[in-house]
């Protein structure tokens, strides 16, 4: 028999639908992802933390999940919705079942909502908050609970999501990559520098990559102060994509400051923001958000554009850029910044995912820029 679910938007909307995975109710901010594949990703990201994800693709599940395909150790999102789960897995490489691995992890899905309707919700008023539960069905309590939920702004979602302790990186990308980056990799392992990446959520395919192009890579919590970087003495630091506000990450951004001009350094996603925070500007929340696996970003170096992946709520605001940063990369679609360089320092970042994983790869070449920057 098909249990029921209900997924409540603060503003009041309820939407009814079949559950799947695991019962039981969550609470997120309630966000929309544009990309046809990649859901096995998506669901593993800890960018996702404290969020509900849409996906605007009609039918998700039809080529299952897989040991591979994953980037931290288990889902990191709240809850799952999608019009339609697919009941066949057609795929050689597929191990499971999306039912199955949400049930396994305890992740709460939704399907059969008008998915439309609710992406087109969240687009004209923003991202919101809301409630995914199998447990309870009355709307108005649902609607209350919504309101009542903590969302993103301000909150130290990081915390939740670093590794305990460190962690030396031996994991290369997947024999499925052919990437021109991988030419860089060096006859011994003696010969590679060493970066020490500061994980603030990391997907583990930026790892392999940094590892792919012939770097030694040691992880370390986002919360490990300078000097503990340090006393690791590495050629470069990488800072890593993670989830939620950056401006409540104080021990973050004053970390990279005195990192500043000792290292080259590296950013993505929330390290692209805390980079910047860090030399002085400000972020903001975007309405709904990037997400998705077809955002074109130009490159104002090359004049070429690049078509990202990208997953993320807060950009850096434009008017606060100090001097000492220029804008590297930018969004073609709302002209957010994309990326940024010092001016003074070897440092850059990027708010998308080079990485990809899933999405295109258009950009990879960005790590093979950060290990020439390694001497």
């Amino acid at each position: 028999m098909q249990r029921t679910a209900k997924l409540a938007l603060e503003d009041g909307i309820v939407f009814s639908g079949a559950a799947f995975g695991a019962e039981g109710e969550v609470d997120g901010e309630v966000c929309f992802n544009t990309s046809m594949t990649g859901y096995q990703e998506i669901l593993t990201d800890p960018s996702y933390r404290g969020q509900i994800v849409a996906m605007t693709y009609p039918q998700i599940g039809n080529y299952g999940v897989n040991a591979e395909d994953v980037e931290s150790a288990r889902p990191q999102l709240a809850g799952f919705v999608v019009r339609e789960r697919s009941r066949r897995v057609s795929n050689f490489r597929a191990d499971g079942d999306l039912n199955g691995y949400l049930k396994q992890w305890g992740v709460v899905g939704i399907e059969g909502i008008d998915t439309r309707r609710l992406v087109r919700r969240l687009r004209t008023e923003g991202a919101m908050k809301g409630v995914l539960s199998t447990n309870e069905l009355d709307d108005r309590r649902l609607v209350e609970r919504a309101k009542a939920s903590p969302g993103l702004v301000g909150r130290d979602l990081v915390r939740e999501v670093v590794p305990e302790g460190p962690i030396e990186w031996t994991d290369p990308l997947s024999p499925w990559a052919k990437l021109q980056a991988l030419s860089m990799e060096p006859a011994a392992a003696a010969d590679r520098p060493h970066v020490v990446a500061l994980d603030y959520g990391m997907k583990w395919n930026i790892a392999r990559h940094l590892f792919s192009v012939g770097c030694r890579v040691t992880i370390l919590p986002g919360t490990a102060t300078a000097d503990e970087v340090l006393s690791y003495e590495p050629d470069g630091v990488f800072l890593s994509n993670g989830p939620g506000d950056p401006e409540p990450l104080d021990y973050a951004q004053q970390t990279i400051r005195d990192l500043l001009g000792r290292r080259p350094i590296f950013g993505i996603c929330l390290g692209h923001q805390l980079l910047s925070l860090a030399c002085g500007a400000k972020t903001y929340k975007l309405k709904f958000g990037h997400r998705g696996a077809n955002q074109p970003v130009l490159n104002h170096r090359t004049g070429r554009v690049e078509i990202t992946t990208q997953n993320h709520g807060f950009a850096v605001a434009a008017d606060s850029l100090p001097d000492e940063l220029e804008t590297t990369h930018l969004n073609l679609n709302d002209e957010t910044i994309e990326g940024v360089r010092h001016c003074e320092y070897p440092a850059f970042s990027v708010q998308y995912h080079p990485e990809a994983s899933a999405g295109p790869h258009d950009s990879d070449y960005l790590f093979a820029e950060f290990r020439a920057m390694l001497g």
